[in-house]
C-alpha cells in the first residue's frame, strides 16, 4: 500500500532512480549562472547517490573539455559518455546505459538548463519519471533558466530541489543511512 501511494505522487525512490549529471564540464560552467551553488549542490547529490546506491550517468558534450575537476574527484568510477547531440538520448551510449539501468525515474542535473537539460527531459517525458533539480541546473542567463524550468514543468517533469530530494528518497529519519545523509543538509 505504501510504495502506490508513492509512486502515485510521482516521488523518487532510490532503488528506481538514476542521477544524471549533464555537461558539467570546464568550458561551460565558468560562464553559468549561480555556478558555485549549483556545484556545491551537484556535488551533494553525487556523495547522496553514493551513499543511498543510486547509480550516476555522466555526460560530456564534445568540444567542452573535461567534466569539472571538482566533479570527476568525485566520480572518479563513472565513465563520462561523449555526445554530440544536446538532447542525451540521441546519444547510443547514453540511451543504451540508461536501458541496462532499468530504472524508470531519472534525476537530472547540470548544464545548460534551456538546451541540453530540456532536450533531454522533454524526451524522456514520454517513458520515463523525470525529476529536475532546480538548485543543480544552469544556463549563462537566469531567464533562460527560468524559461527552461517553466516548459519542462508544463510538460510534466517533477521540479525539486537538492534537499527535497535528499529527503525524499531518504522518506525517514533514524538509520544509518540518514544520519550519514544529514551531513549533506546540515
Amino acid at each position: 500500500m505504501k510504495n502506490n501511494r508513492i509512486n502515485r505522487y510521482k516521488m523518487a525512490q532510490k532503488h528506481d532512480s538514476v542521477l544524471i549529471l549533464i555537461d558539467v564540464q570546464d568550458r561551460l560552467m565558468p560562464v553559468i549562472q549561480g555556478r558555485e551553488a549549483i556545484l556545491e549542490n551537484i556535488i551533494r547529490l553525487i556523495k547522496f547517490s553514493q551513499i543511498v546506491d543510486m547509480p550516476i550517468v555522466m555526460t560530456e558534450q564534445e568540444k567542452l573539455g573535461p567534466t569539472l575537476s571538482e566533479i570527476a574527484t568525485q566520480t572518479e568510477n563513472i565513465v563520462p559518455i561523449e555526445k554530440i547531440s544536446f538532447n542525451c538520448f540521441l546519444s547510443a551510449e547514453f540511451e543504451e546505459r540508461i536501458k541496462q539501468l532499468k530504472r524508470k525515474t531519472l534525476i537530472l542535473v547540470g548544464a545548460e538548463a534551456h538546451i541540453c537539460v530540456a532536450q533531454t527531459a522533454l524526451h524522456a517525458l514520454s517513458s520515463f519519471t523525470v525529476h529536475v533539480v532546480k538548485d543543480a541546473v544552469g544556463s549563462r542567463t537566469a531567464e533562460n533558466r527560468n524559461i527552461a524550468i517553466e516548459r519542462m514543468q508544463q510538460a510534466g517533469a517533477i521540479i525539486t530541489s537538492t534537499e527535497m530530494f535528499i529527503y525524499e528518497v531518504l522518506e525517514r529519519a533514524g538509520t544509518d543511512r540518514f544520519k550519514e545523509a544529514l551531513q549533506l543538509v546540515k
